[in-house]
């Protein structure tokens, strides 16, 4: 009974996160210079996922041309909107019941991050034989989340979802394993919470209480829900420092300047130059056709292709495409949105959360 149809997330408005998410789905913002529902899908492809189905918000059409059809990855994808508007996570589930038909699943929420590979929980599924299985990290704020509930010998009893006094610190991370038609039945008893919506604790909290075989696996690696700025700029350094300083994600095939000093786990894209007074500590990330000059970049830094960096100290930030940074400004802890302007003479530091199109005058 192998895994072979996946559940992602492509929706939401994701309004913590604006103004960034004011013109770019949350789910295309990059991370470590990639989509970040890239990371979901590869994490999906290496487990052996072979037809992915991503919910998005209606009239969306900007994630289905960055993402495709799935060729990219040898799988397909299809997309599909969640009916009736937002009413919660289960029920982006239930509007996909068409496409799982009555297969296993993994339903995986994409701007959940984890460091590692998720193969093993699929072996765990399918060893223990399973009708579901669950995911918990250890976090300081389990009250933002679903929290387990655990016998005193550590039993898996209830998942409730944000309590108000959590009863630890393990919360639901955003990937889920089904066997055939058990999310289905559950959802078929379960109603509306006080807030409106179809929640997915509910569905395991009947799946625990009606004699289901529910089990679960500590992610240990690391494991982020991106829904806070600084939950971005946190995720996009240790994407890098993951990154092995002979990966093949560092590489340089841009142009640099003789007596630039480059450091190690840097990569720069196709067209890209790198002038004459410019340092660059990393791990750093620069797309294609950037001019970096008089500029110190790093470390845990992306730079998105066709951007400009001029005069500039920058550290621990995320430069999406086509942007220009042009002033003697110190940048740290900053998302700089597609082609946005800084420039000016005043010799400022700051953190800078931008949107695109945005211009600073400094």
């Amino acid at each position: 009974m192998k895994i072979k149809k996946a559940i992602l997330t492509g929706g939401g408005r994701a309004t913590r996160l604006r103004p960034i998410t004011t013109t770019i789905n949350k789910h295309l913002i990059p991370l470590a210079n990639k989509p970040m529902i890239f990371h979901a899908i590869e994490k999906a492809v290496v487990a052996g996922i072979q037809e992915i189905f991503i919910n998005t918000n209606p009239g969306e059409t900007q994630l289905q041309q960055v993402v495709g059809d799935g060729g990219h990855w040898g799988i397909r994808i299809t997309y599909f909107e969640q009916t009736g508007g937002p009413q919660g996570i289960a029920h982006v589930v239930k509007c996909a019941q068409k496409f799982i038909g009555r297969d296993p699943f993994m339903f995986y929420l994409s701007d959940n991050i984890i460091l590692g590979s998720i193969e093993g929980m699929f072996k765990k599924f399918l060893d223990e034989k399973l009708d579901c299985l669950l995911a918990f990290a250890k976090v300081p704020d389990p009250e933002r989340f679903g929290v387990p509930i655990f016998s005193p010998t550590g039993e898996l009893l209830d998942v409730v979802e944000k309590p108000a006094e959590a009863p630890n610190n393990f919360a639901q991370t955003g990937i889920y394993l089904y066997g055939p038609n058990v999310f289905f039945k559950a959802f078929d008893h379960i109603k509306k919470s006080q807030r409106g919506e179809y929640e997915i604790s509910d569905i395991h909290s009947y799946l625990l209480k009606n004699n289901f075989k529910v089990g679960w696996e500590e992610v240990t690696g690391w494991w982020k829900d991106t829904g806070k700025p600084e939950d971005l700029i946190a995720t996009n350094k240790l994407l890098l420092d993951d990154m092995r300083s002979d990966d093949s994600c560092f590489q340089i095939h841009g142009i640099v300047h003789e007596n630039a000093k480059v450091g190690e786990k840097v990569h720069c894209g196709v067209g890209s130059s790198i002038g004459e007074n410019v340092v660059i500590n990393g791990p750093v990330m620069i797309g294609e056709n950037c001019s970096l000059e008089d500029c110190v970049v790093g470390p845990h830094v992306t730079v998105g292709s066709g951007s400009t960096i001029k005069k500039a100290t920058i550290k621990e930030s995320i430069i999406f495409n086509n942007c220009t940074i042009d002033a003697s400004v110190a940048v740290q802890g900053s998302i700089i949105g597609d082609q946005a302007t800084i420039r000016g003479a005043r010799e400022e530091g700051g953190r800078f959360i931008l949107g695109d199109h945005t211009l600073v005058e400094i």
